[in-house]
């Protein structure tokens, strides 16, 4: 793994067994002190253990992201334990029932934009003084489904749609400090929540999963899914000095499965 992170603190939220891990795990091999934050410790644990197992640091914040004074914890621990941060990953997210936008529970999109989009304005703000002393990067975890005209996906397409117009306002705005926010865009991930619906439909049908995964994957110009390692490789460029003139901007990794 190159050391495109080599000393920098990168704060990653949102972190379980799926991408979030990937993107914490990559970041330490690239070099990064990594702070986890997910409100399920045995997961942050879980993963901090993995970390130090391969010789990085990494240090867990157990958080509510949408409590304030969670929060607040969290960027505190962060500047009291390494004393900087460089870069903040966003990956916190839930996923709304597959339903109409029309016929969606109110409370229900409510506490979805809670922490699909308001979560990571908060976040950012906190942290804002550090990443501009850093001269720092911010990355949103968006979804394909920006892209895509899938039925029953309203809601959460509100909710992307709006951090992905966050993650464009704060770069306009935090630029001038020197600070670079952009957002990635994964489509169908190749891990546990992807694999259970593959696993679900083939059941259904009766087939092997194998053929469920390649009708999606003919989708794709690839003619595969992309796994998580391969978004996080993403994040991190973005992260990276490597990417110091890209700002405002939404990468998409999807195998093809939409051109942007």
């Amino acid at each position: 793994m190159p050391a495109l992170l080599e000393g920098k603190v990168v704060v990653v939220s949102g972190v379980g067994t799926g991408l979030g891990r990937s993107v914490a795990v990559r970041g330490a091999l690239a070099g990064a002190r990594v702070v986890l934050a997910a409100r399920t410790e045995s997961l942050l644990t879980e993963v901090a253990d993995e970390i130090r197992d391969l010789g990085g640091t990494a240090v867990s914040v157990p958080t509510d992201l949408t409590d304030d004074a969670s929060v607040t914890n969290l960027a505190e621990s962060a500047l009291a334990e390494f004393g900087v941060v460089d870069a903040v990953v966003h990956n916190a997210f839930v996923q709304p029932p597959h339903e109409r936008l029309l016929d969606a529970e109110f409370e229900t999109v409510r506490q979805g934009l809670d922490i699909n989009l308001l979560a990571a304005l908060n976040l950012t703000r906190k942290l804002a003084p550090a990443l501009e002393r850093s001269q720092g990067s911010v990355v949103m975890i968006n979804s394909m489904v920006l892209r895509n005209q899938l039925p029953n996906f309203g809601a959460y397409r509100v909710m992307k749609a709006g951090l992905l117009a966050l993650a464009r306002s704060l770069s306009v705005e935090m630029g001038p400090t020197g600070v670079r926010v952009n957002s990635v865009a994964p489509g169908y991930i190749w891990a546990d929540r992807v694999k259970r619906m593959v696993e679900k439909q083939a059941a259904q049908r009766g087939v092997d999963p194998a053929v469920v995964y390649a009708e999606i994957a003919a989708g794709t110009d690839l003619r595969r899914l992309p796994e998580p390692d391969d978004i996080a490789n993403a994040v991190l460029f973005l992260a990276s000095d490597l990417a110091r003139a890209i700002t405002g901007q939404c990468l998409d990794v999807n195998c093809g499965h939409a051109h942007h």
